[in-house]
């Protein structure tokens, strides 16, 4: 089989795990369901192109009895059906002919609405699977994976998505190294083909070296970041040649509570810093940074590298309605939890984001292993990226929890201005009185010093006052924090 062959021989290490992924699904459903059960929908676009020729791998490899003396497969044995729209454009529809006659597709062509034509199609065909080219990033991907059933009021039938987990990127690969036909639009540069009434050529693809007045683009598979495919949807608005994702307001969305929310809490994710193996500098710093903006900190702790530990503070942490930041536990690592611990806590699965995939791909390349990069897997539903062209990848936000990935206090410093930067571009960073803090020294004991700090309590409730010895014998430090600028003679009707 020359699809098999020809990814199998390939030195891209991702696709060709990305490949065996697929196949296994494809052969799972063919061990659930009989040939006569299933059907392959087909549109034309680059999705369905691959997924066709998946299914012609998987079904060689399932199907040793089927093959002829030269090793080829003896048709296309699934049912192939195509919703023929008006508002298609008439090369998807002259590709998608050409196809079926070139691999013997047995194909219907439905004229209906898709779900009035799927359920005339169950009905009469007796199907109880359908092989759909769909991936994370598509608009009805959420809540799916490889084996969903039909939402509800849909006619009942088994999605089945080899390439759910598949990137931009993951496509094109397939398709060059396969050398298959896919439709001529896609070197027009077209790279996400819907209607001929919201779809144009992606403008990132170009030609900036056109001497006519004719604009000409580059081939789709020239798109460097997967993460614009979409640019060429004349719906879509787009901020930014950088791939920053708006809200439909194309506001950042980062108010919490409407921006009255002023309170903090902080959680510092490691087992080093729970056995004393080191110690948290980050959480001392981001406290800091919090108080220059007015915003107090409620709490300040550090958990486990276990996702219960993670989910439970992050649960009593947001129903206090606190903004929680999270620092450490993300990455590749065994101990890395800190986003399994927040779906959890939210009540959602993780799954793979096509978007963040690209992001990671351009950082780590081939580095990554198995059959899906768990970094990419983030909270399905409720996780938004915060893009920002100083940072090599976006910082994530799951509604009013804020994930910082630094390891140190320079990487810190970075995600905070870039946050901050967001912030105040989108207008939303409510700042308000800083808070101030000042020090002094007394040579007093515990029990002289009592009397005169109670008071100053009882006087000034707002007043934050903390006391401390840096050694056994050394003097008394006493720690003033207020929003309130405190006069150079504010302590001096005091005696201490």
């Amino acid at each position: 089989m020359e699809i098999d062959k020809a990814v199998r021989e390939c030195d891209d290490r991702r696709l060709k795990t990305k490949y065996a992924n697929a196949i296994y699904v494809i052969q799972r459903a063919l061990a659930l369901y009989s040939v006569e059960e299933v059907a392959f929908s087909f549109n034309g676009g680059k999705d369905s192109t691959v997924l066709l020729h998946l299914l012609r791998a998987g079904h060689y490899l399932s199907e040793a009895n089927q093959r002829s003396p030269n090793g080829n497969l003896k048709g296309f044995p699934f049912r192939t059906i195509y919703f023929e729209s008006s508002s298609a454009f008439s090369e998807i529809n002259s590709f998608t002919h050409g196809i079926a006659t070139t691999y013997a597709l047995e194909m219907e062509v439905i004229h209906t609405d898709f779900k009035s034509g799927l359920e005339d199609l169950i009905k009469s065909k007796s199907i109880r699977a359908i092989f759909l080219g769909v991936r994370i990033g598509d608009p009805t991907a959420v809540g799916q994976e490889q084996f969903s059933p039909s939402s509800p009021g849909w006619p009942p039938f088994m999605r089945v998505n080899p390439i759910l987990d598949w990137s931009y990127r993951d496509v094109w690969a397939f398709l060059l190294i396969s050398k298959v036909p896919y439709c001529c639009l896609y070197d027009q540069g077209y790279t996400s083909i819907g209607s001929i009434h919201d779809t144009v050529p992606n403008a990132l693809l170009r030609s900036g070296d056109s001497a006519s007045s004719e604009e000409k683009f580059r081939p789709a598979y020239m798109l460097s970041d997967g993460r614009l495919e979409r640019a060429g949807r004349v719906k879509k608005h787009l901020s930014s040649a950088h791939g920053v994702s708006p809200s439909s307001d194309g506001m950042y969305k980062l108010d919490f509570n409407n921006g009255s929310v002023l309170t903090t809490s902080i959680i510092a994710v490691g087992d080093e810093i729970l056995s004393g193996i080191v110690e948290d500098h980050l959480g001392p710093i981001l406290c800091r940074k919090l108080h220059s903006i007015g915003w107090l900190v409620s709490k300040s702790v550090a958990v486990r590298n276990n996702v219960d530990s993670v989910a439970e503070e992050v649960e009593r942490m947001k129903s206090a309605n606190d903004i929680v930041f999270i620092c450490g536990g993300v990455g590749p690592l065994h101990s890395d939890v800190t986003l399994a611990g927040i779906a959890k806590s939210f009540g959602v699965r993780l799954a793979p984001d096509e978007e963040f995939e690209e992001y990671l791909w351009q950082l780590i390349g081939n580095q990554s292993k198995g059959d899906r990069n768990e970094m990419a897997l983030l909270p399905e539903g409720i996780t938004e990226l915060l893009h920002h062209d100083k940072l090599p990848v976006p910082l994530i936000k799951c509604q009013n929890v804020i994930i910082l990935t630094a390891t140190n206090v320079t990487e810190l410093d970075q995600e905070w201005d870039c946050l901050i930067d967001l912030m105040r571009s989108a207008g939303q960073l409510v700042v308000v009185d800083p808070f101030v803090s000042k020090r002094l020294t007394a040579n007093l004991s515990d029990v002289e010093a009592a009397a005169p700090l109670s008071k100053l309590c009882l006087e000034f409730p707002d007043l934050c006052i903390g006391c401390y010895r840096e050694s056994r014998h050394g003097p008394l430090i006493i720690s003033f924090e207020s929003k309130v600028q405190m006069a150079s003679g504010y302590l001096a009707n005091y005696c201490f």
